[in-house]
């Protein structure tokens, strides 16, 4: 595309399936320049140009847009954004899509979004925090089982154990403690158990103005049927069909209820804001907020986003998000994620990929490139756990399921695990829930 004086140049930080879903959309905006993704992935390479930058050091990103010129800043994973690299840019005088460091503290400390949540009566699990591992085990003891286990700070998504008995919710209080997730862990915070279906529903906000995206589900288990450990997201579908109008207007409100309070606190929290919510009996409460685009949501999300996002994005970045208004595609959409063997534990890199060409000339496929790489020889590599985020659209669940299955199975690699399940308890309804 020829630049013109309607376009801007764009910094994207990232380099999972998230940043590559962000980019192909950035990319087919006609107000997108030249697209910059730091570090991207071996997908990102078809739609910008990957540069070599260390997306948490809030200074070289903020010397780097500045020097190339870029009208956009989007922030894609956590760390950057707990590291203030969205101050770092605002500084600069470079509008960025992504709360600056206090905002980010939503997600960078369970404690201070229990406290945020606490103060605006937003509804969420009773809780105690903890800096000594003694009165943390004596909270435990106290409280019994099933209780939640949470390390306070990021720690890849791995700090946070649902311990059903109370010696498993022992040993997890005490690994945070010994180091199992670095500082993260100096702080627990231990949360009763909730119960019912989870439900995630993001928003986009300027830090006054909240505009919902549609419902989506991740399913976090690395086996079928939801067992084994916990991992990053093993597939996603929205919307959410078990989600009642009474449930998703009580989803909207609490999202603009923690900006507003946010916003009484002076912390400027421009960008996405994501709600972990479970849907119980009571009513919906907060598992946990995220202060970006969530992945594998993302894979979902933005292909049934038909308003422009870098409008979007820099109406959300100029505090002036009142002009827009989102149109939503109607189609059904289901990712399926594609893993290394192994995953979320140890697992090889370097094997070559192929049939992606195969899967995407499906119509209503997409494919999303997560941990992917080309190697020396040219070749498309596998170079993370998990490697790709199969998307298809559909116009019932079924259809968008059956064929986010068969574009999976067009694609091979050394290793190749997926789940076979996803969806398949939304589809039997409410009920299944409580299976």
């Amino acid at each position: 595309m020829g630049a013109s004086e309607n376009t801007i140049d764009i910094l994207l930080l990232g380099a999972g399936g998230r940043e590559h879903a962000l980019a192909a959309k950035l990319a087919v905006s006609p107000r997108c320049g030249k697209l910059y993704i730091a570090p991207g992935n071996g997908g990102t390479l078809e739609v910008g140009e990957n540069v070599s930058l260390n997306e948490a050091d809030a200074e070289a990103v903020a010397d780097f847009a500045r020097e190339t010129g870029c009208g956009l800043v989007v922030i894609g994973p956590e760390a950057p954004l707990v590291a203030g690299v969205a101050d770092a840019v605002r500084a600069a005088g470079i509008p960025c899509f992504g709360p600056g460091a206090e905002g980010a503290q939503l997600e960078g400390s369970k404690l201070f979004s229990k406290q945020l949540m606490a103060r605006a009566g937003i509804p969420t699990a009773a809780y105690g925090s903890f800096t000594d591992e003694e009165a943390a085990l004596a909270y435990v003891r106290e409280q019994g089982a099933p209780v939640v286990v949470k390390a306070d700070g990021l720690a890849a998504g791995k700090g946070v154990v649902v311990a059903l008995t109370l010696d498993e919710a022992l040993d997890a209080v005490h690994e945070c403690f010994n180091g199992a997730f670095g500082d993260a862990g100096s702080t627990v915070v231990i949360e009763e158990m909730l119960t019912g279906p989870e439900c995630t529903l993001l928003a986009f906000t300027d830090g006054t103005v909240v505009r919902p995206m549609a419902t989506s589900q991740d399913h976090k288990r690395a086996l079928e049927g939801d067992l084994g450990p916990n991992t990053g997201g093993m597939g996603v579908y929205s919307p959410v069909p078990i989600v009642t109008d009474e449930e998703h207007a009580a989803m909207c409100r609490i999202l603009e209820d923690t900006i507003a309070e946010a916003q009484r606190e002076g912390i400027d929290f421009r960008g996405c804001l994501y709600g972990g919510f479970m849907l119980t009996p009571a009513g919906p409460k907060v598992i946990e907020y995220n202060a970006r685009f969530g992945d594998p949501e993302t894979e979902v999300l933005i292909p049934r986003l038909k308003s422009d996002l870098v409008e979007v994005m820099l109406a959300c970045a100029e505090q002036r998000l009142s002009d827009v208004e989102l149109e939503w595609r109607d189609e059904w959409a289901v990712s399926v994620v594609l893993t290394s063997a192994g995953y979320p534990g140890s697992y090889e890199k370097g094997k070559v990929i192929t049939g992606i060409e195969d899967a995407e000339a499906m119509e209503n496929v997409t494919v999303y490139h997560a941990g992917t790489a080309v190697n020396d020889e040219g070749e498309l590599v596998t170079s993370g756990g998990r490697v790709l985020d199969v998307t298809a659209l559909g116009a019932t669940f079924e259809d968008a399921r059956n064929l986010a299955y068969a574009a999976c199975d067009k694609i091979a690699f050394e290793g190749k695990t997926l789940r076979r399940d996803i969806g398949l308890r939304a589809l039997r309804g409410r009920d299944a829930w409580d299976a």
